[in-house]
């Protein structure tokens, strides 16, 4: 699990603008017609005809797609009650999640009110703004009151996730597991640690999927909860068992089938583990310390089914598989509810889609080739693509069927289709790739490591699990550039180059270059002295194994370090000449720019090359290439250089290459807009295929384009990607953001683990 310094995560949440959301217009305001069409005098009709028909503040407003996140901050995550205020990151955060999961629109809304009247009271006045609401982190018994009143006052979707979140993710995991384990859930016994508001509704959906209430034995911090108890409020009461003659976990996890905690962590030991019935089933809920470590739970028994909230072990219940998802149906049907009948069918659906063949993109994303049902994957992964065309569709019908839905589906596969769309199925292209990157972290030498963004970088990523650092530089003043800036980097090997203690490194790495070198001009003494520099024994120490992968540029023009990677390392078997190629994460989903930074003027064969090197890259991150060729001519509209060499080069590749789809030359526009493309070009291979690569006809071109995009057109800029070497070696930008070098960090682990 990573670990953040405190400054960290202040920084993040404070650094440019403050927060992390913000309102986007979606309408044109550039002209004064379009603020009068916006605001007066133009907003008056719409006004008059919601005013007429209220229904149509759907067709006229952003409520159909807006959903409340409401907190008063009293259980705030695992911080207890800090308030509203304090608790407003976290409900920003919330936000978040909503849209980049299921593209929903959020208000966050932090309400200084304890008392469950004045809370409802609040909330009821300001539902007409949304379509749905969601409650969050509200402590219990309180929890429970607003939410039922709340849902029989208003006649729009609530939930409360706490609650109802990691019930329905866990249901579906039970489920899962007691097929795995080959156990009857009308039959198993159940102990749950814990009874608070997220137990309470854990326990009655596993009732409402099959499990029995006499057969639950539910705990708090004072013991089991039986029927002799005087202490126990309503909700406590209904799981109250006849004593047992249990007076604490250890004597209640003693041939227990299923134990779910959400409690607290490390409390669960693994003799209670040992002492449970066979093929047990461990959900450890608690965060973000489980109640017993997972290494000690599966140490502890071979036969165990294990799932927890983290992200770093098989079997993560993760309320992001569910709340995004559910209100995504329930505000597409414009349901005015979550009722139980639309729980349980996200329920099936989460459970359903685990037992589907696993896309490549997750097996990917987890280095793993065949992702499969069984003890280690008894729920789908956040990152499956499928999981808004799979929930949402299953939550609206079940909305229909019930009786609570005013809008009516009837083609299914055009909505799943739309789900699809709306995000892109490559939008968690970078989190796919940095789980990847975490699954098999690899050895990256760092050749300017007396950088303080460096050292940052450095950090980062060896506490995410991205990648094991190597430090190139001066250790003296590495040494304090970690002192000063109270960097945790205890652990990482510091090497200089120019030091006695590697002499005899050095002499031999210098040998090696004089073998690969001494007929274009080197001389012994000059191949050995050159190894002082780091970026030749970097680059040495990728050739040899002694690294993985080198990361330069920081600091150097983009040359420095491109030569001593080409003398030393070389391009790959068949390739004339190397490329560079930017990922360009953008709203619409991630872009492939090349060339834009190697070859100035590249010929008809140099764009053949560096497209098929820039396909064979993008497959590396399971995305299928569809490349437009550009010009400033569309298919011999103009006659010049350009298009003549464009037109050739894709003449070649369509010859040589028949299963790649490409096209050419185009124009940036016709390329992007398929409309535009299919209304003048419809013999064009790229109809209807969703261009994601762009292959420039000159340096200029494509340098320009990347850069004008990432300042103006608000893409994240992922490069440039060194393609065409025989080993990982990527160049930096100068003056890179720490965010940027952990990025290509992250490429270039990926890059290594494709080689190996």
């Amino acid at each position: 699990m990573a670990k953040f310094r405190k400054q960290d995560a202040l920084d993040y949440h404070s650094q440019g603008r403050p927060g992390k959301i913000e309102v986007v217009p979606t309408k044109p305001y550039s002209s004064q017609r379009d603020l009068s069409l916006a605001y007066s005098p133009g907003v008056a009709e719409p006004c008059l005809r919601i005013e007429a028909n209220p229904e149509d503040a759907y067709k006229y407003t952003a409520k159909g797609n807006l959903v409340a996140v409401i907190s008063n901050g009293t259980a705030v995550l695992g911080l207890g009650d800090i308030g509203p205020l304090a608790g407003k990151p976290v409900m920003e955060g919330k936000g978040l999640l909503f849209k980049i999961f299921a593209d929903i629109d959020v208000f966050d809304i932090e309400v200084d009110a304890k008392d469950v009247d004045l809370f409802v009271n609040t909330v009821k006045a300001i539902a007409p703004t949304f379509g749905g609401i969601n409650l969050e982190d509200i402590k219990a018994p309180e929890c429970f009151e607003i939410e039922r009143r709340l849902k029989a006052e208003l006649n729009i979707p609530l939930m409360h996730d706490d609650q109802h979140g990691t019930a329905i993710i866990s249901s579906a995991a039970l489920i899962n597991a007691c097929e795995v384990a080959g156990k009857d859930i009308s039959k198993v016994k159940i102990v749950v640690n814990g009874a608070g508001a997220s137990a309470n509704s854990c326990a009655r959906l596993y009732i409402a999927v099959g499990a029995k209430k006499e057969n639950i034995l539910m705990l708090d911090s004072k013991g089991p909860l039986t029927t002799d108890r005087t202490d126990l409020d309503e909700h406590k009461k209904f799981f109250a068992s006849k004593p047992r003659g249990v007076t604490n976990l250890a004597e209640a996890m003693k041939d227990a089938d299923v134990f779910v905690g959400l409690s607290k962590g490390n409390i669960v030991s693994q003799d209670m583990i040992k002492s449970m019935a066979s093929n047990p089933i461990v959900f450890a809920l608690a965060n973000p310390d489980p109640e017993i470590p997972y290494d000690d739970a599966m140490a502890a028994r071979t036969d165990i089914i294990m799932a927890t909230g983290r992200s770093d072990h098989p079997n993560q219940v993760n309320n992001v598989l569910g709340f995004p998802f559910i209100f995504r149906g329930a505000l597409d049907v414009r349901a005015t509810q979550i009722n139980e009948a639309m729980k349980l069918a996200a329920v099936y659906a989460i459970a359903g889609l685990a037992k589907e063949p696993v896309p490549d993109s997750v097996n990917l994303a987890y280095a793993i080739k065949n992702l499969s049902f069984g003890p280690e994957y008894i729920i789908p992964k956040p990152i499956d693509s499928r999981l808004i065309s799979t929930v949402s569709p299953a939550v609206a019908k079940a909305a229909m069927e019930s009786g609570v839905a005013q809008k009516t589906i009837t083609d299914w596969d055009g909505y799943k289709n739309e789900l699809t769309n709306r995000l892109g199925l490559d939008n968690k292209l970078i989190r796919g790739i940095t789980n990847k990157a975490k699954s098999n972290p690899k050895r990256v030498v760092f050749a300017e490591a007396d950088h303080y963004k460096i050292l940052k970088a450095a950090m980062q990523v060896k506490e995410e699990g991205i990648a094991k650092p190597i430090l190139l530089g001066n250790r003296e003043k590495i040494l304090r550039l970690i002192e000063q800036n109270f960097l945790d980097l205890a652990d990482i090997p510091i090497i200089d180059p120019r030091s006695k203690e590697e002499d005899e490194r050095r002499y031999a790495f210098g040998d090696i270059l004089f073998k690969k070198r001494n007929r274009r001009g080197y001389t012994l003494f000059e191949a050995r002295k050159i190894m002082r520099e780091r970026n030749y024994f970097g680059a040495m120490m990728v050739e040899t194994g002694a690294a993985d992968a080198m990361i330069s540029g920081l600091t150097r023009s983009y040359s420095m370090p491109i030569k001593p990677a080409l003398q030393i390392i070389g391009v790959q078997e068949g390739v004339r000449r190397v490329a560079g190629m930017y990922l360009m994460v953008t709203k619409q989903g991630p872009y492939f720019f090349a060339d834009t930074t190697m070859n100035l003027d590249p010929t008809t064969q140099d764009l053949v090359d560096i497209t098929v090197l820039t396909a064979n890259t993008i497959k590396q991150f399971n995305i299928v290439p569809r490349i437009a060729l550009l010009s400033y001519s569309n298919f011999g509209s103009a006659e010049g250089e350009i298009p003549t060499k464009v037109r050739d080069a894709v003449a070649i590749l369509h010859r040589d290459y028949p299963g790649m789809i490409v096209d050419g030359e185009l124009q940036a526009n016709f390329a992007l807009n398929n409309e535009l493309l299919k209304e003048q070009f419809p013999f064009s291979d790229l109809v209807d295929k969703k261009v994601n690569t762009l292959i420039f006809p000159n340096l200029a071109s494509g340098n320009i384009a990347y850069k004008l995009m990432q300042e103006l057109g608000g893409a994240e800029a992922i490069g440039p990607v060194l393609i065409g070497l025989k080993k990982p070696v990527h160049i930096l930008q100068m003056g890179s953001s720490v965010r940027e070098i952990v990025n290509m960090v992250t490429i270039a682990v990926v890059d290594a683990q494709s080689r190996k």
